[in-house]
């Protein structure tokens, strides 16, 4: 059972990201206060529920945490400033969305920089301890989804649909075959060496 949160303050904020893997598409953050007496019998870290279990846990999360801000980072953006740093920029703008300013701020992850003068944590796999840095992973994930499913009618070769963007093998073959598109992070090794290999 996920605790609800890791700090005695009132108003924690719980933030995480989704997308940092893909080789596509943006990075999407996500932050989260949940209300003293909130709980949830499935919620957990994103990576280990079904797509219709976030869904589900994405509408109580936004009808029940006191305040929710989501934040995209483009793939230009991406290739500018760096994943790492474009993770925490996005998830500064997720949290400069929340409604008010939290009194501390768990991140899911081991980096993170100072947010104003607000405390914080970074939690390895916090995603899969404290319900808010949950709630932010469910958040930031449907969102992210949802963006790369849209792009996947204008781009089906790469099959969006399916991947998200993240480097699958029908991914990467069909970046081998046709090239990456203008959502494509130029940054990234969109292919391993033995693709390239003109066989």
């Amino acid at each position: 059972m996920l605790k609800l949160k890791y700090s005695s303050y009132r108003f924690e904020a719980g933030t995480d990201e989704a997308g940092r893997g893909c080789l596509a598409g943006p990075v999407v953050a996500a932050a989260v206060v949940l209300p003293d007496d909130f709980s949830h019998e499935l919620l957990n870290d994103s990576k280990q529920l079904s797509e219709k279990k976030r869904q589900l846990l994405r509408h109580v999360i936004e009808k029940e945490a006191l305040t929710f801000g989501v934040a995209f980072i483009d793939h230009k953006e991406i290739d500018r400033i760096n994943i790492l740093k474009a993770s925490i920029l996005a998830m500064h703008h997720s949290l400069d969305k929340l409604s008010f300013r939290p009194e501390f701020i768990s991140v899911d992850g081991n980096k993170f920089s100072n947010y104003g003068d607000v405390p914080f944590k970074a939690i390895v796999k916090g995603d899969g301890k404290y319900m808010n840095i949950a709630a932010a992973s469910v958040l930031a994930k449907t969102y992210r989804d949802e963006y790369m499913e849209g792009l996947d009618g204008e781009f089906p070769i790469y099959q969006w649909k399916r991947n998200k963007g993240y480097p699958t093998r029908a991914h990467r073959k069909a970046i081998q075959e046709v090239g990456p598109c203008e959502h494509h992070r130029m940054s990234f090794n969109l292919l391993p060496a033995q693709m390239k290999l003109d066989l």
